[in-house]
């Protein structure tokens, strides 16, 4: 008996002494500095359509992985993967195409997740306008982003399908803004959208719309992550924490739209919670679904992809496909 307390007392001992240790450790990580991360946003941070990466700042999913990150804005995917490319980023953000555009130029940046089966791209059309189909736009204002934005690309897709192209309508390069505000105010007679700015006509407008998923039509991508070769090959293990917070950012607003708009809401207050509940909502309808892996990208519609930006002109050469993504963060 006094050789079993004995052993028990020891055990104890061992049990206190691994115990502590394991919270001095915890403790040491803990008081490690946070590596800051530069993440390259192509439009404001503020919309709806960067809630993943607003929520998994908001909720220390960054923190989590031992990231401070620190948002900063371009002008359109296309720009954030030439700085990404060059060096003048950590990661971005752009579309899981972007790398078709920019490799072909000798940008070396690959997607590394892709958030959503769908696309990001919706056209919105006037039908008070007479606009009823595709082929109505001849002639017509259709607003943008930006000329070098995927979801202007994506646009031009959609009207190939028709047979239509770039000379066939009035593009406008409206930015942010003016995407939604030119429509609204009947200068525009569609617009290349995202769930955002579809939400907005939807509710303040007066006109009678369509909307159309362009990867109805076309098989546009959704938003992606996009991280230059240099760093793939030489810190994998950092895109590695970016990408998982960002996905369960994302995995958050599939499973409760509402939950996350609550979270989302506390970093942009001026934002209104039954609002971004529905644009959460559409994001999870348009864009969000239709993954077998979250975050994974389809090869075959990359590829078809190339070849239409090639058939079109919008690239001289294609890039081997393998060469434009990597799925290996996302397993």
């Amino acid at each position: 008996m006094i050789k079993l307390e004995k052993t028990i007392r020891t055990g104890f001992a061992v049990l206190a002494i691994a115990t502590a240790l394991a919270g001095m450790s915890r403790q040491a990580s803990a008081q490690q500095p946070l590596q800051d991360v530069i993440y390259l946003l192509p439009a404001p941070a503020t919309l709806p359509a960067f809630g993943p990466w607003m929520l998994a700042q908001q909720r220390g999913y960054f923190t989590a992985e031992g990231l401070k990150v620190n948002f900063q804005v371009a002008r359109g995917g296309v720009d954030v993967a030439k700085m990404v490319g060059a060096g003048n980023a950590t990661i971005g953000g752009a579309i899981g195409d972007t790398p078709i555009l920019v490799r072909a130029n000798g940008i070396p940046v690959k997607a590394v997740a892709v958030l959503g089966g769908r696309a990001l791209m919706q056209l919105v059309i006037n039908k008070d306008k007479g606009i009823n189909s595709l082929k109505d736009l001849k002639g017509k204002t259709v607003t943008a982003l930006a000329f070098q934005d995927t979801t202007y690309f994506a646009l031009l897709g959609m009207l190939s399908t028709v047979g239509l192209t770039k000379n066939d309508i009035n593009g406008q390069a409206a930015g942010p803004a003016g995407v939604y505000k030119l429509f609204l105010a009947g200068q525009a007679d569609a617009m290349a959208s995202t769930p955002d700015w579809t939400y907005i006509v939807k509710t303040q407008g007066t006109m009678k719309i369509d909307v159309i998923p362009s990867d109805t039509v076309f098989k546009s991508m959704a938003q992606a992550i996009v991280a230059s070769d240099e760093l793939i090959k030489t810190n994998p293990e950092l895109i590695r924490k970016i990408v998982r917070a960002t996905l369960k950012g994302m995995k958050d607003i599939m499973d409760n739209p509402a939950g996350a708009a609550a979270d989302y809401i506390k970093a942009n207050p001026q934002m209104k919670l039954d609002e971004i509940t529905e644009i959460f909502k559409m994001y999870n309808e348009y864009v969000y679904a239709g993954q077998k892996v979250i975050g994974e990208m389809d090869e075959g519609r990359l590829s078809a992809l190339q070849d239409f930006y090639l058939a079109q002109g919008i690239i001289e050469k294609k890039t081997p496909v393998a060469d434009l993504y990597t799925n290996q963060f996302v397993k």
